[in-house]
């Protein structure tokens, strides 16, 4: 089936990008409980931030990594929150203190949408880790 494939694809090094819903797709462990990849070594709770009528746009710090300015435009809808980070996940955006972007090897998992902003960093990022370099 379509799952096996995925997660099949993921252990021979494919690189994926799992934003929102996404990384409840690939994390170890999901609250409340429902069948996941666990490829991402991190947990997650559901609909963390509220409703969708509490969507919001918030301010995420990243790292580095990602290029500057240090900060960059996060908008949430009903997106998960990362509960616990496992090694070797690196965290490489927080929400307050929340961890919002995070990457294990080839897998980068963003709580937010950065599709709904003219911010391309987390895309580039993507882009680098489908062509073997290190984010």
């Amino acid at each position: 089936d379509l799952v096996c494939r995925i997660g099949d694809r993921i252990a021979t090094g494919m690189a994926v990008l799992a934003t929102c819903a996404g990384v409840i797709l690939l994390a170890e462990n999901v609250v409340p409980k429902q069948a996941s990849l666990g490829a991402l070594a991190v947990d997650v709770g559901r609909n963390a931030y509220g409703r969708q009528v509490a969507s919001s746009v918030e301010e995420v710090s990243v790292a580095p990594v990602l290029g500057p300015p240090p900060s960059m435009e996060g908008i949430f809808i009903r997106a998960p929150v990362i509960s616990r980070v496992g090694d070797p996940v690196e965290v490489l955006g927080r929400r307050g203190s929340d961890p919002v972007i995070v990457r294990q090897g080839r897998l980068l998992g963003v709580t937010f949408h950065p599709e709904l902003t003219a911010d391309h960093r987390v895309h580039e990022v993507d882009v680098r880790l489908g062509e073997g370099r290190n984010g």
